[in-house]
């Protein structure tokens, strides 16, 4: 039976072996959301469009290597001759790497793969998703809220879709006091790419990226 101390070190040195082929990399953009966004649908497109943006401005971008979201967002890099690395991970269901990768690393665990997530991205966009896109969205925030990380910003594209979850944030979480009241001010939200880049664009300017980048 295998123990907790076993498990931790099997993620400490997958974490290590992984990240050790992104070193030489700049940091660059995260995209999360739904593996099972299809093709045709806005929030594809709109993925699509924001990776593309920041592959014309030297960003490398960073998915989880799958279907859906991760697809748009690598294939817009790739497509545009930017650094498109895939966060890839073996799953029983959904999850089948896609081909638009500079840069392809498959992870057994979900721990190593979400902390090379924020160890070599500075920002992160987060598209309408499941559990496993609420998942990568909280480690995020509990890792900047509690120094771990960086300020880094977190941007949550579609209104409609998360409007009601930073409500109960807001209202419940905050009002009960289970968060200071500046942590909220983690989360912006936005409804498209051109939005999101116009908050991102600043903090890889003045942060991360050595070169300049343009708004649109």
């Amino acid at each position: 039976m295998t123990t907790h101390i076993e498990l931790l070190s099997t993620h400490i040195q997958e974490q290590v072996m992984q990240s050790h082929a992104l070193t030489s990399l700049p940091l660059g953009l995260a995209i999360f959301g739904s593996a099972r966004t299809e093709p045709s649908h806005a929030d594809f497109k709109d993925a699509y469009a924001l990776a593309a943006l920041a592959a014309r401005n030297n960003v490398p971008v960073i998915s989880g290597g799958g279907p859906g979201i991760m697809l748009a967002a690598n294939q817009g890099a790739f497509e545009n001759n930017g650094i498109a690395i895939g966060l890839n991970i073996a799953l029983p269901h959904e999850q089948h790497s896609n081909r638009f990768q500079t840069h392809s690393l498959m992870y057994e665990h979900f721990a190593p793969r979400k902390m090379a997530f924020v160890s070599h991205s500075c920002a992160f966009a987060v598209y309408p998703g499941g559990f496993g896109t609420l998942d990568e969205l909280f480690e995020v925030l509990t890792l900047v809220q509690t120094g771990k990380s960086g300020t880094r910003p977190v941007v949550l594209v579609g209104r409609s879709y998360w409007s009601g979850l930073v409500e109960w944030i807001r209202d419940q979480v905050k009002t009960r006091g289970m968060i200071s009241p500046n942590d909220i001010d983690m989360i912006q939200m936005v409804d498209n790419a051109q939005e999101a880049w116009a908050v991102l664009h600043v903090h890889l300017q003045e942060h991360m990226v050595p070169t300049q980048l343009r708004v649109a």
